[in-house]
């Protein structure tokens, strides 16, 4: 799964603070021991896009009294649990040393320690989902299969350089854009907007999270080590061929040949700074990003549909904001 992007979406300080609040609430229990471990990850921190995009949803009918704002938090909540959870099982089977800055659950206590704690915040994520009702609830788990069918998908084309272009879109709506779609769909359920509202909500979320995926792909190519806090070019070394890549190997020439050299196994540092070089002094940055902005473009024709409001104007202004940290 991504790590975040160097963007948030605008929102009020109190709804960032509820969020913290709660989601520090949501993993309490009466064991110590499981405390630190389920914890670990939220109290490295994170941007909360998920829970704030649900909090923003639920307002695009401008009504945000404490009790839909309470319900609205939690729904996010879930959908952040659900992220954290997958992160911990990730860290896992990548062999992660760090995440955000501090170890990992499996480097710092252990692989098994890390799936308990992972399974352990995904069951928490779907006791609040059942708490709003069937519906969301059924929605989380459908999301958590979604994520699931998105990380094997990455992961039977691990070091393929032949991967096509439709296993990447269909991986990362899968593991990324399937719980931005259900962070906005939440929102919309626990307001009871009209369905065609949840629906245009649904399609934004679907949108905005392939912008934010297509975006950290880029980054993890762009951007430099100390921006991204990790090695660019992870993705690569990992065998994981996103967009950008894919696209200098679909533009063939000698940048493509000399690539397609690199690729296939484990890359150590020179060979790594060589296929980086390749990458972002070719055309595959600039028309993955031409992808970006075709989402991007979804997502704000989904605003179109949505009732005009200042959260509608937030949900509007997001997408060209997340392309602007490129």
């Amino acid at each position: 799964m991504p790590s975040a992007p160097l963007f948030a979406l605008p929102t009020h300080a109190d709804d960032l603070s509820h969020i913290e609040a709660a989601l520090g609430a949501s993993v309490h229990t009466p064991d110590p021991y499981l405390n630190e471990i389920a914890s670990h990850l939220i109290v490295a921190g994170g941007k909360r896009l998920r829970p704030i995009l649900t909090v923003v949803s639920a307002q695009v009918g401008g009504h945000d009294d404490v009790d839909l704002h309470h319900r609205a938090v939690q729904g996010g909540i879930a959908c952040e649990l659900v992220q954290t959870g997958s992160l911990y099982h990730d860290d896992v089977m990548d062999e992660a040393d760090t995440r955000r800055g501090v170890d990992t659950v499996n480097a710092k206590w252990g692989n098994l320690q890390a799936i308990l704690a992972g399974d352990f915040l995904l069951s928490r994520a779907s006791e609040i989902a059942a708490s709003l009702g069937t519906e969301v609830a059924g929605l989380l788990a459908r999301t958590i299969g979604r994520l699931c069918e998105g990380q094997i998908e990455e992961l039977r084309h691990t070091y393929n350089a032949a991967r096509p272009e439709a296993s990447y879109l269909s991986s990362i709506s899968g593991k990324t854009a399937s719980l931005y779609a259900t962070a906005a769909r939440i929102g919309g359920l626990v307001a009871d907007l009209d369905r065609p509202v949840i629906d245009a909500l649904t399609e934004y979320g679907e949108a905005f999270g392939m912008v934010f995926q297509i975006v950290d792909d880029l980054l993890d190519i762009t951007a430099t080590d100390e921006q991204l806090g990790k090695p660019a070019g992870h993705d690569m070394v990992e065998g994981v061929y996103t967009l950008p890549v894919l696209h200098t190997l679909q533009a063939g020439g000698v940048a493509a040949v000399e690539l397609l050299s690199l690729l296939g196994k484990p890359l150590d540092v020179a060979e790594r700074d060589k296929a980086l070089a390749i990458v972002r002094s070719n055309g595959g940055t600039s028309s993955a990003m031409n992808v970006a902005r075709e989402w991007a473009a979804r997502a704000e024709a989904a605003c179109e549909l949505l009732p005009p409001s200042s959260a509608t104007d937030v949900l509007y202004a997001a997408p060209s904001t997340l392309l602007a940290t490129l």
